[in-house]
């Protein structure tokens, strides 16, 4: 199918980075929030982003107009879903949010649309099922900063159609991303897989007091060449986020080995959420 019209809902640090993705691509894009100050936010994001990569050469201004030109943003989600060809749902990793968001979608939504969430670890096929369109439904699952990395994961699930999937790797193509394709549903995904049990031992190491997490995090980017460390990356993602991924892990499985760290439950009862909020395992006052 020919995509032309995007939807993003969620315009938080995910969905308004994707929204301008796609705007820069040549997609028409609509980004909704229920939340007014992070629409407002996201607006605001367009037009001073898009200016600086012009002033620092790495877009022309006939671009730069293009692409603002190609995005807004509102509040009223039948506004912005009613004509779409495709949707990236960027919300909270929260499963009875994303079911009743993609209830509303699949009513509101043209018959040939297709429906896709960006979660790093909910599976389209508890999705799926609230739709009158399995077919069209899949994960296609961005990284943060999403204006920055190139990976796309799409996750084919056992009800996704062939031409869904074509069709989603397609549009993650003229993005500019990298897309992968996952034939079969899987907790976690790729990356996240591997990065969890990274993450996890770090937590354990930093709980049981063997070390401190600025060392943890200099062990693994110098030790292992990786570009930033675990504790580091927790803060630039969202310890919120994080949090909330464990526990909805915890709960469906009832295993405590998916409990959230002591120092994640710390940090999310005291709005420490990384970068987001000026303090998570790092200041960023500046």
């Amino acid at each position: 199918m020919q995509i032309e019209k995007i939807c993003v809902v969620g315009a938080g640090n995910m969905g308004h980075q994707i929204a301008l993705c796609a705007a820069l691509a040549g997609y028409k894009v609509k980004c909704t929030d229920v939340n007014p100050e992070i629409l407002q936010k996201a607006e605001q994001f367009a037009e001073t982003y898009l200016p600086e990569r012009v002033t620092k050469g790495k877009l022309s201004e006939e671009a730069a107009r293009s692409a603002r030109a190609n995005v807004s943003f509102t509040i009223d989600l039948k506004e912005a879903a009613g004509d779409a060809d495709l949707v990236i749902e960027a919300v909270l990793e929260k499963l009875d949010l994303k079911r009743e968001i993609f209830a509303r979608l699949d009513k509101m939504c043209p018959p040939v649309a297709i429906l896709t969430t960006n979660s790093s670890y909910i599976v389209s096929s508890r999705l799926a099922d609230i739709t009158q369109r399995p077919g069209k439904v899949c994960n296609m699952h961005f990284f943060n900063p999403v204006l920055v990395m190139k990976l796309v994961e799409v996750l084919k699930g056992p009800h996704t159609a062939v031409e869904t999937v074509e069709a989603v790797m397609e549009v993650a193509r003229r993005m500019g991303k990298i897309p992968v394709l996952l034939q079969k549903e899987i907790y976690g995904f790729l990356v996240n897989r591997i990065l969890s049990a990274l993450r996890r031992e770090a937590l354990y190491l930093y709980d049981m007091g063997i070390a401190s997490f600025e060392d943890i995090d200099a062990a693994v980017v110098h030790g292992l060449g990786y570009p930033m460390g675990p504790f580091r990356l927790m803060d630039l993602t969202g310890i919120d986020l994080s949090y909330y991924i464990s526990m909805e892990r915890y709960q469906e499985t009832g295993d405590p080995a998916y409990k959230p760290s002591p120092i994640v439950v710390e940090k999310f009862v005291k709005g420490e959420w990384g970068r987001k909020t000026g303090k998570g395992f790092y200041d960023y006052d500046d």
